[in-house]
């Protein structure tokens, strides 16, 4: 059976997850990471020298990085409904996983820790702010993605973009600020609630885990 290393509390845990419900894939997932088994161990290492998770190891083969597990999965289970054989439909649902995995997670980034996490080594007002503004500039980039294609992020049919950015979209939103600090992008709410249609993005974009 398919193992899944990594916490839940993690994103890019939560990628691949949702990316095996949608597939029906049955997994067994471990606690790696914080608070659990250390993902700096010798042990862990020896699977990603990263030393971040998630890791899946599928019958032997091991494979880090969420994004590319997730293409991994639906390409060996024949998800072309996930992951498009077409090439420029496949890099359309590329083109937002990358843009999710550089783009949007480089904005986020100091403002989560700060403000979710509480982390010690992220205190800066300035640094916070800067943050939160790169964050909304790249959430109404994807807002207005959704306005075009009035359904997915890449058109009318759910992929694996819509995996990777769902779970940033509820991430953004779990985020505590105030109501006149959060812009008002009414496509990305109305995409929220369409994904909510979806038993795998209730279970893997819960309310207590941002």
């Amino acid at each position: 059976m398919l193992r899944v290393l990594g916490r839940v509390s993690s994103i890019n845990v939560r990628k691949v997850l949702w990316t095996c419900d949608e597939i029906g894939l049955p997994f067994e997932r471990e606690d790696w990471g914080l608070g659990f088994r250390s993902a700096q161990s010798p042990e862990f290492l020896a699977l990603n020298p990263n030393g971040l998770v998630p890791v899946i190891v599928d019958e032997g083969f091991v494979l880090w990085e969420s994004n590319t597990i997730c293409r991994y999965l639906a390409g060996r289970h024949g998800r072309a409904d996930l992951l498009p054989v077409e090439p420029q439909a496949r890099a359309r649902v590329e083109q937002w996983m990358d843009w999710q995995a550089g783009e949007l997670n480089s904005a986020w980034r100091y403002a989560f820790m700060a403000l979710v996490r509480r982390s010690p080594a992220h205190t800066d007002a300035a640094a916070i702010e800067s943050s939160r503004q790169s964050w909304d500039r790249h959430m109404r980039i994807l807002d207005a993605q959704l306005a075009l294609t009035g359904h997915c992020a890449t058109g009318p049919d759910f992929t694996l973009a819509d995996i990777v950015l769902g779970l940033s979209v509820h991430r953004w939103l779990m985020t505590p600020c105030t109501p006149s600090e959060r812009p008002l992008l009414p496509a990305i709410a109305a995409y929220v609630e369409r994904l909510r249609e979806r038993p795998a993005f209730l279970q893997h974009a819960s309310m207590e885990t941002p």
